[in-house]
């Protein structure tokens, strides 16, 4: 088949481990940067009204992009779990499911969101000043999602099968090309917040073409024939394995029109131009969280697969040791320049205040939080599907919305930012006892193999 298995297998583990995450976190980094890059240029060229239409669009954007991560999370689990068993024809079948569910739900979404615009637009918490910008960028960039979503889940393919830079260079060609595209259009010919969408849009069509080439070639050496065949079963392991994945992407958007709606009654636009700034920063601290994380999930699978229940809980203790380390640096550096990064986008001294000290409180407690992602992806890799959704709905959905409300409506505004820590805290004492169930859990599989292989030798 031309795809080296020894990697997952046989290499040193923190080696293979940073092989892997390195990729991913730069890759998650530079899919960031498209709407940072956004946000950058409206915020600086167009204004504040700008950033705060950005905000109300992110979750209509992180919609497309979470149904596209859920299909390649899943695909690729799927994927790496065949590699494991040598079953190249349930391989090849996960493949072609996962590109005709993409090409199905991001078609269909984008359409549903484009009729109901208005309604929805008003939903997330755009006022009057802030709808006319809002309506201009979502009615473009609903165009990219499946260009968007099919390069994803391609990428994540690829890297199941050992390409472990192809999404970082998807990607990265994606992001060059919008910073450039933006300054152009919103510079340029002052194109203002519809310039930073069509940019957007042309960058992530670049960024498909490219992905399109390199695919062929994997195309070519798995003798992979794409068609029009819907396999059920196949189909609802892929949605099985990354709804969860879907959830944690989702529950961004789900908690931004629940923070835009809030703070809106209690601080008006500036609180949804913080809570915008504040989001998107945040957003690079969980990058290497969950690059670490999702690059462990491969890896954990191929060898939950083969069965090779040692290395697997090797893997676990490396990606905890790795997620913490990391994430107490970049927690450290965040904090102590918090004024500068902020200022960056944001011009207005009083709003800049505010916002320093709103990021401040959100991450006081990051460094923790890296367990309960490791948790989230450790169990998709072990096909515990529900464990793996559990896990994915309690920070944001079961432990957030109801912490936050009950806090804004008491203190106000400043609620919403201490809501975060406080989430996190808990999220990561649950993530802890997860792994640590899941380790009992995989010594009694091994227990039972290790039992049925003597069966079978006495025999």
């Amino acid at each position: 088949m031309g795809f080296d298995n020894r990697m997952f297998a046989e290499g040193k583990v923190g080696k293979i481990l940073f092989k892997f995450a390195v990729p991913a976190i730069i890759s998650l980094f530079v899919s960031e940067l498209y709407n940072m890059v956004d946000t950058f240029y409206v915020g600086r060229y167009v204004g504040a009204n700008a950033i705060g239409a950005l905000t109300i669009a992110f979750p209509v954007q992180r919609l497309l992009i979470s149904i596209g991560l859920l299909i390649a999370i899943g695909a690729s689990t799927a994927v790496a779990r065949s590699l494991g068993e040598n079953d190249y024809d349930k391989l090849k079948q996960t493949i072609n499911n996962a590109f005709i569910l993409t090409i199905m739900l991001l078609i269909i979404v984008p359409i549903a969101v484009f009729i109901f615009k208005e309604h929805i637009i008003t939903k997330l918490g755009a006022s009057e000043a802030i709808y006319p910008y809002a309506e201009s960028y979502i009615s473009i960039v609903l165009i990219g999602g499946l260009f968007q979503s099919l390069t994803v889940v391609a990428c994540y393919i690829m890297t199941a099968l050992g390409n472990t830079k192809i999404t970082l260079v998807a990607t990265s060609i994606g992001a060059i090309c919008n910073t450039i595209i933006d300054y152009i259009f919103v510079v340029g010919l002052s194109m203002g917040v519809k310039g930073a969408a069509i940019s957007t849009v042309i960058s992530q069509i670049i960024a498909f073409l490219f992905m399109v080439y390199k695919f062929s070639r994997v195309k070519k050496a798995l003798d992979l024939k794409l068609k029009l065949e819907f396999n059920f079963n196949i189909t609802k392991a892929i949605v099985a394995i990354g709804f969860s994945t879907f959830i944690v992407e989702i529950s961004d958007a789900v908690v931004a029109v629940l923070l835009n709606n809030l703070v809106s009654v209690y601080g008006g636009d500036s609180a949804i131009i913080i809570v915008g700034v504040v989001s998107r920063l945040s957003m690079f601290l969980f990058i290497t969280v969950i690059g670490i994380s999702s690059a462990m999930q491969p890896i954990a699978a191929y060898n939950y697969g083969a069965k090779n229940y040692k290395r697997l809980k090797e893997i676990v203790k490396k990606a905890i040791y790795a997620v913490s380390v990391t994430s107490t640096i970049l927690w450290a550096l965040m904090m102590i320049f918090t004024r500068p990064i902020i200022g960056s986008f944001l011009q207005d001294q009083s709003l800049l205040n505010e916002a320093v000290k709103a990021f401040r409180m959100c991450i006081a407690v990051f460094p923790v939080v890296g367990l309960y992602y490791v948790a989230i992806y450790f169990y998709q890799s072990i096909e515990e599907a529900r464990s793996s959704l559990i896990l994915s709905v309690y920070r944001q959905l079961i432990l957030f919305i109801p912490i936050v409300i009950v806090l804004v409506n008491l203190i106000g505004v400043g609620g919403a930012w201490i809501a975060f820590p406080i989430s996190d805290l808990i999220s990561a004492v649950t993530g802890f006892y997860y792994i640590k169930k899941a380790g009992m859990l995989l010594e009694s599989e091994r227990e039972a193999y290790i039992r049925e292989k003597e069966t079978l030798n006495f025999s």
